[in-house]
């Protein structure tokens, strides 16, 4: 069964994660670490797809105060698949080179932050613009995507560099570059794609990882409790701590 295939292939690269990218995830979440420690930002970006582990790591039960989500609505697939902000925009926007210097100018960011980046084949201009500007403001660069499979892929972008070039430190997401895994008679595509299944689990086990090292240290985390547990009286509460908490930083207070 297709089913059956599609699951051993992604537990397939949830292995190869475990086995392989360990330590680059460790290193990873000390460096966002330090970040958070000093009442600073992991800043998160992605486009398509790739804003999917952006938005399943904050805000959300289980989630922690610290990693602040830039999502850029025409680069997501939240939108009309055709029409305004459609699917040939999209693909459009995302080579463009300068559009990623242009979002950067509405954030506010210190040396002490991390900018978090993810991208499958590590390519396109806009986060590569992200990354560049990134590392002119001071911030440490880390990127997750597919490293190993990109690897002879031509950048778009005119400096030469694809994102995996720029990083300070990169995790592979193990994910197969033609990102769907299971063959279908009679058809040339491919269905079931990994390469989401690939990041939330990068994601998952990172920021737990930071969670460990920072309690660790003793440093407090706010963290979204759930507020659907019969008889947590203080969810509420802690809920409205975290978001008072988000908002102090990003005042900069």
């Amino acid at each position: 069964m297709l089913a059956q295939q599609w699951l051993k292939n992604a537990r397939d690269v949830m292995t190869r994660i475990e086995e392989t990218q360990m330590d680059n995830i460790r290193i990873a979440a000390e460096i966002m670490a330090d970040s958070i420690e000093a009442g600073r930002w992991v800043h998160t970006f992605g486009c398509g797809h790739a804003t999917i582990p952006i938005e399943e790591m904050y805000p959300r039960i289980g989630g922690f105060v610290g990693f602040h989500p830039m999502v850029e609505l025409p680069l997501t697939f939240f939108t009309r698949i055709t029409g305004e902000m459609g699917v040939h925009q999209f693909v459009f926007l995302e080579r463009v080179e300068g559009y990623g210097v242009e979002i950067m100018k509405g954030y506010t960011f210190d040396t002490r932050d991390t900018m978090w980046l993810f991208s499958h084949t590590g390519i396109n201009n806009v986060n590569i613009d992200v990354a560049l500007e990134a590392k002119k403001k001071g911030m440490k660069v880390i990127v997750f995507g597919s490293a190993a499979e990109a690897v002879g892929k031509k950048t778009r972008h005119s400096s030469g560099k694809t994102i995996f070039d720029i990083a300070d430190h990169v995790v592979d997401s193990c994910a197969p570059i033609a990102d769907a895994s299971v063959d279908l008679k009679n058809h040339q595509d491919k269905v079931g794609p990994v390469s989401t299944m690939a990041f939330i689990t990068c994601v998952w086990m990172t920021v737990t990882t930071v969670a460990e090292i920072l309690a660790d240290r003793g440093v407090k985390l706010f963290i979204h409790p759930s507020h659907n547990v019969p008889g947590d009286d203080t969810a509420k509460e802690r809920l409205e701590d975290c978001l008072a908490e988000y908002k102090r930083r990003i005042a900069g207070v």
